[in-house]
């Protein structure tokens, strides 16, 4: 069935980390750094306004990722539509390990229940975005906010909302180079010392509780064995930023992929290390300061009542990300 033309939304969708060192492939982050994208159905054809980062490398068709994201939802929910309409300003970096793709399918999925009328799916959403991503750490972040644990449960991805620290704040070191996902992961090996994978273990379980309240354990919670040092020739300067950060004292971590570096820690403890300049290897790399944010959601509209979902303030939709 083909929706009428003139619905609008507009979603708001958040940047997230994943991994933070020792939760590979399954921790993820929302950051409080947000996109805004507005979809309308229209009588025929694709309309596509992008602007910001990377809005020369993106398709201006049917196979931008928001759209086929859309598509791919309605589909799902025995709908389509004639044409669609799409505005965006992305501030997410492409290719920086800070999740815009995440943000892009999370942000269409959100976006076609809304169009299509529907009440909000978190697991709906997190089962779709994953088998788009190939993986859920940051499509469950996106969608869910907070800090989140994603792991493949019997029916298939699950997601365990995790307590933060109400002090807990991150920043961003993002460096003005793109790494592709697949490259950084072509990096690692196939297998990895029991020991390593025991460590890793350990400290895994020890950064829910680290995150959780016990601020003072970030760095330690922060080690990991399995792929950062396997991807440091991909990403020198970010590895060096991380090695210099955490010689300091700080909990750094490469942000999902790379090459993007995230410190985790309170804020007073981060005020003062940005007072102090940080480290020299910062220099050339943008830095941003923030808290951790909540998961995408459909923007209020007239008749519209928020409403909780997954854990989040929403509207016609639940927390998530965009491109």
């Amino acid at each position: 069935m083909s929706l009428p033309t003139g619905r609008q939304v507009v979603v708001e969708v958040p940047a997230t980390s994943a991994n933070l060192g020792p939760g590979f492939d399954c921790f993820g982050l929302a950051l409080d750094w947000c996109e805004r994208v507005t979809l309308r159905t229209e009588a025929s054809g694709f309309h596509i306004a992008v602007s910001g980062e990377g809005a020369d490398q993106v398709p201006r068709d049917e196979t931008h990722l928001i759209v086929r994201s859309v598509l791919l939802g309605l589909a799902d929910l025995g709908e389509s539509v004639t044409g669609l309409g799409l505005e965006c300003h992305n501030t997410i970096p492409h290719g920086r390990g800070l999740g815009s793709s995440a943000a892009a399918i999370v942000a269409g999925l959100l976006a076609a229940r809304a169009l299509a009328g529907r009440e909000p799916d978190p697991a709906w959403t997190l089962r779709h975005a994953t088998s788009i991503e190939g993986h859920p750490d940051n499509v469950a972040a996106a969608t869910y906010g907070g800090f989140v644990l994603a792991y493949d449960g019997r029916g298939g991805v699950a997601v365990v909302e995790c307590r933060v620290a109400p002090d807990l704040e991150v920043a961003a070191f993002t460096p003005p180079q793109a790494l592709a996902t697949k490259a950084a992961r072509a990096l690692l090996p196939n297998r990895v010392p029991h020991v390593d994978a025991a460590a890793n273990a350990a400290r895994a379980a020890l950064l829910v509780e680290a995150i959780a309240g016990r601020t003072d354990l970030l760095w330690e919670s922060t080690r990991d064995w399995l792929h950062q040092e396997y991807r440091r020739p991909a990403m020198p300067r970010s590895a060096e930023l991380m090695t210099q950060l955490r010689a300091a004292g700080l909990a750094a971590v490469i942000s999902g992929a790379g090459p993007t570096v995230l410190v985790l820690g309170d804020a007073a403890t981060l005020a003062e290390a940005e007072a102090k300049g940080w480290v020299p290897a910062a220099k050339g790399f943008a830095v941003r300061r923030g808290g951790v944010g909540s998961g995408a959601r459909v923007l209020p509209s007239a008749g519209n009542r928020p409403r909780r979902v997954g854990g989040a303030e929403q509207t016609t939709g639940h927390r998530g990300s965009t491109r």
